[in-house]
């Protein structure tokens, strides 16, 4: 399971670390025309970075405690963090009627829930 773990947490690192990086180095019409995220028409430019550099950190939270050895705990914190953001992703793309977008959410968020349960439980470092 920890094998398992360590997959999940890289794929999730890797998807935020790119997900998040592009919402800080697009401006937000640029993103708005980007498709599922139309959602960035009804949100502030300073918004939608603070979303990016959330997902930024997340993503180094996923690995580079585990890696250093170093504030483990920090890795299920990451997880349970996307699990928010996800959760609070798919409220928004379900009051904007973006059923994909929902589905993509809810895939990561339930990724992210795993990622949380097995290092905060039975699979922590």
């Amino acid at each position: 399971m920890n094998v398992v773990l360590w997959i999940l947490a890289g794929a999730l690192a890797a998807f935020f670390l790119f997900a998040g990086l592009s919402k800080l180095a697009q401006p937000k019409k640029k993103l708005a025309a980007t498709p599922n995220m139309g959602w960035a028409e009804d949100f502030s430019p300073g918004l939608i970075k603070t979303v990016g550099a959330l997902e930024v950190l997340a993503a180094i939270g996923l690995i580079l405690p585990a890696v250093f050895d170093i504030v483990t705990v920090l890795v299920p914190l990451a997880a349970s963090g996307l699990v928010v953001l996800m959760g609070s992703a798919a409220l928004t793309h379900a009051r904007r009627n973006e059923g994909r977008a929902i589905a993509t959410n809810l895939v990561l968020l339930v990724l992210a829930a795993i990622v949380a349960w097995g290092r905060f439980g039975p699979h922590a470092f």
